[in-house]
């Protein structure tokens, strides 16, 4: 019998990719989603929908036990439902921890606690690493947050500590690319432009991992049976901006881009105001003061030595051949 498998936040980037790896794996797949929420890349005809209001708990727990008394319970759950940018600040609490907490405290209260809990977290809960001698984070680094969107998803992993025996695995990406990802088809998309944009004049280590390669690490760890443990994800390799540069400027088939250094005073100018012209339309800013500190960090390499030790992850995607099937499909969708 297949295991079932619930995903929120299924309609996202992310998702939707670990919606595709789950039933590509047989598994029973439920996408929890919002009434709202585009289903674009989410047309499987074996995919079962659950319509969830993280802003109503009483309806969020009549529409779980509605379900769960239909199914019994799911063998696993992703939590992939998350923030990122936010008209208000305090929003990246009440979503990255309140959204997590409600979900597992009705898993628990209906007595429906899964045999494995994913949670989607991010290498920003480490906050600043060496920016000296840019020594890698590793599995053993103390976390330290130092912006609203890194303290909330603290929150929500702390919570998760603090539950006995509940079956957690925490996955701390960095960046996440591949096709639908808008943040790096803005990069690309300069670059097929002729224009390289990086930020500060210090040395910067990058660091990325293909979204294919993310979706499959998940499943590892939830088939291996490692639970209670945090893990950093990255292809293993770290770059430079002109390596990423001169990456897509290949594959894009560029004679000639024009690398410009945006100092951190302006780019932070830029966030502010960014920031509040957005405010004062009622949107969320993709550019923002917690951005700006995300975007001056100078060092997210990282050791994936425990993920490759405790479920044999091993990327199959090294930057260059993720960089070139995004920008294929970003050219089949006419985004480029």
């Amino acid at each position: 019998m297949a295991k079932r498998l619930l995903v929120t936040g299924a309609g996202g980037f992310i998702g939707g990719f670990i919606v595709e790896e789950a039933l590509s794996r047989g598994y029973e797949v439920w996408a929890a989603v919002r009434a709202t929420t585009s289903r674009e890349f989410l047309s499987d005809s074996r995919i079962r929908f659950l319509t969830l209001d993280f802003r109503s708990p009483d309806g969020l727990k009549a529409s779980l036990k509605d379900t769960l008394s239909k199914i019994g319970r799911w063998d696993f759950v992703v939590h992939n439902l998350g923030a990122t940018k936010c008209k208000n600040p305090d929003d990246f609490s009440r979503i990255n921890y309140g959204y997590l907490r409600l979900l597992v405290e009705t898993l628990i209260a209906l007595d429906a606690v899964p045999d494995g809990f994913v949670m989607m977290s991010s290498m920003s809960v480490l906050g600043v690493g060496d920016e000296k001698g840019y020594a890698p984070f590793t599995a053993s680094s103390v976390a330290k947050p130092n912006t609203k969107y890194g303290v909330s998803k603290h929150q929500a992993e702390s919570y998760l500590r603090s539950l006995p025996e509940f079956p957690y695995i925490i996955m701390r990406p960095t960046g996440v690319y591949g096709p639908h990802e808008r943040d790096y088809y803005m990069m690309i998309k300069s670059i097929a432009s002729g224009f390289d944009f990086s930020v500060g004049m210090r040395r910067q280590l990058l660091t990325f991992i293909y979204v294919r390669d993310l979706a499959t690490a998940i499943f590892q760890a939830l088939e291996s049976g490692v639970r209670r443990k945090e893990y950093l994800l990255s292809d293993g390799g770290s770059y430079s901006q002109a390596e990423f540069r001169s990456i897509v400027k290949q594959l894009l088939g560029k004679r000639f881009v024009i690398p410009v250094r945006v100092p951190l005073w302006m780019l932070k100018l830029v966030s502010v105001i960014a920031e509040k012209c957005a405010s004062m339309r009622g949107k969320a800013s993709t550019l923002n003061r917690d951005k700006y500190i995300i975007m001056k960090q100078r060092n997210w390499n990282c050791d994936i030595t425990s993920a490759q030790t405790d479920f044999g992850f091993n990327p199959a995607y090294d930057l260059r051949r993720g960089v070139e099937e995004a920008i294929n499909w970003y050219k089949s969708a006419g985004w480029l």
